[in-house]
């Protein structure tokens, strides 16, 4: 993740602090590994949180859509003496990756990492120029493709629901406009058009072109839908006792597990015109306080936990629920495959 410069937005253009995992000892605490359990680590990323767990006696499954992040996670299986299992696997995939018996634990650190915000390549920041990427998984639509391919409409939407950006009118019309001439290829140039159209003020605290690539890289990687299908596979694949703990970045994915708890904490139904009221069991209970977020001395060290918020849930022996995306209130944006080359 990487450093939140207000507004509840991850910097993409920042310098993040490589490898530090943001609030460990809260996850631990939170997921509270033992010996013999098997935890499964959706975001494996530089191997934080994993390499927490097996110090704690669990066994690992590590997954992740990058490629880059599994091969770089190959000394430290070399290393955990067969009780970690490295997967390239999205998320959403994870309980397809359970144990038969089922899992005692599932963490997720939800977002871009700062190894993919720190190379060039990747196409995620716009402080070190490259190619206009974003993909996660680097294979399937770019950012490019999304950038030069989508109509008007779809920009403004995903920009002003991704990102939130005020300007996702302007920003798109200049886009439709600077892209008959030209394409757009790198980052740089992406940038620079959208600092001359909403140019940087001096009381601002994130560079103009924030929003729009936060949009991109959310949109480009479904980032918003694979997490939903992450909570609701984690709630199949966990067994009773077992605990869910997630940590966001910014406002949109935070509200997302937090609706998800929300609704698996049971609710009565019924109406004053119908007084039999119908119970759905949990099929999570509270871990914890219902938010946790990064102490004062960790932000200071550690510029990428200022915006992180933990969320943490038990699992019940209640039957999993349904998997209902209307509880999330999820956008209905473009058709993402539409508009690869």
């Amino acid at each position: 993740m990487t450093a939140d410069l207000g507004g509840g937005f991850s910097e993409a253009d920042g310098g993040p602090v490589r490898h530090i995992p943001v609030l460990l000892s809260e996850v631990m605490a939170a997921l509270a590994p033992k010996p013999g359990e098997v935890i499964l680590d959706g975001t494996f990323g530089a191997g934080g949180y994993s390499t927490a767990i097996l110090a704690a006696g669990a066994d690992v499954i590590g997954l992740d859509r990058d490629p880059t992040a599994i091969a770089g996670g190959q000394g430290l299986v070399a290393a955990s003496g067969g009780r970690l299992t490295l997967i390239h696997s999205r998320f959403s995939d994870l309980a397809s990756h359970a144990p038969a018996g089922g899992l005692d634990g599932v963490v997720l650190d939800v977002g871009v990492s700062s190894m993919q915000i720190d190379e060039a390549e990747r196409g995620f920041s716009f402080q070190k120029n490259g190619p206009l990427d974003m993909r996660m998984s680097a294979s399937g639509v770019s950012a490019a493709d999304v950038v030069n391919r989508a109509k008007v409409s779809d920009l403004i939407r995903i920009f002003g629901f991704l990102g939130e950006e005020k300007q996702a009118g302007r920003i798109a019309r200049a886009i439709e406009k600077a892209r008959e001439k030209e394409p757009f290829t790198t980052t740089r140039q992406l940038a620079n058009l959208i600092e001359t159209v909403t140019p940087r003020k001096a009381k601002d605290k994130i560079h103009p072109a924030t929003r729009v690539f936060q949009a991109l890289r959310v949109f480009v990687n479904d980032e918003l839908g694979e997490l939903a299908a992450a909570l609701f596979a984690a709630e199949r694949a966990l067994k009773p006792g077992g605990r869910l703990v997630i940590v966001s970045f910014h406002s949109l994915e935070d509200r997302i597990v937090k609706k998800f708890f929300q609704d698996r904490a049971g609710k009565a139904s019924g109406s004053r015109h119908l007084p039999e009221v119908h119970e759905r069991a949990a099929t999570f209970a509270p871990v914890g306080r219902p938010m946790v977020a990064a102490s004062d001395e960790e932000s200071a060290v550690n510029p990428r936990a200022r915006s992180a918020k933990l969320r943490a849930g038990e699992r019940t022996s209640a039957p999993a629920g349904t998997d209902d995306l209307s509880i999330f209130n999820l956008p209905n944006l473009a058709d993402l495959e539409k508009m690869g080359s």
